[in-house]
């Protein structure tokens, strides 16, 4: 009973911060309640008994990604009309043609998972060996077989918004 009071208590604080989020008229104070609704979330995942998921929460969207958002916040100049945001230098074939690309990608990694769903399944024994390494190894054998490809998508977007944030960064210094 505790524990569903515990649970619904943290299910509607996060839903009310990332109202807070949204509603927000300042990007500051928008990130500043994303970084509390993460917390949040990250206590939820310790309530739940997966204590790894709660310290990568941490580590990675409140202490890496909310610090990327305040970068960009802080870099862009939101004060300015949208007409002056114009660059005439923009490379139109260019992005298309990357969008294409990374469209044809994703096409390939459906058409090989739809494949690879297709195939005889070889009927597997249920065998009950204890465990060893706990929820964190379990984690990291399925994030590293079954969920490779959506794990290496992941890193290649927080990637391009790294370069994106440096590149905002660079012009508005020139």
């Amino acid at each position: 009973m505790v524990e569903a009071i515990a649970f619904y208590t943290l299910a509607a604080l996060i839903l009310g911060l990332a109202i807070l989020v949204i509603t927000a008229r300042s990007a500051v104070h928008s990130a500043l309640f994303l970084v509390v609704d993460f917390f949040f979330v990250a206590v939820m995942y310790v309530s739940l008994g997966a204590e790894f998921v709660a310290v990568i929460q941490i580590l990675v969207y409140a202490g890496g990604i909310v610090v990327l958002y305040l970068f960009v916040v802080m870099l862009v100049s939101l004060k300015r009309e949208p007409e002056q945001h114009a660059d005439t230098r923009r490379l139109k074939f260019q992005g298309m043609l990357l969008a294409g690309v990374v469209l044809l990608e994703l096409v390939g990694i459906g058409a090989y998972a739809a494949a690879r769903d297709s195939a005889p399944v070889v009927a597997r024994v249920a065998v009950d060996i204890p465990v060893q390494g706990g929820n964190t190894e379990q984690l990291g054998w399925v994030l590293y077989t079954d969920y490779l490809i959506p794990f290496e998508l992941a890193s290649i977007l927080l990637l391009v918004a790294m370069v994106g944030a440096i590149v905002l960064a660079k012009r508005s210094l020139d």
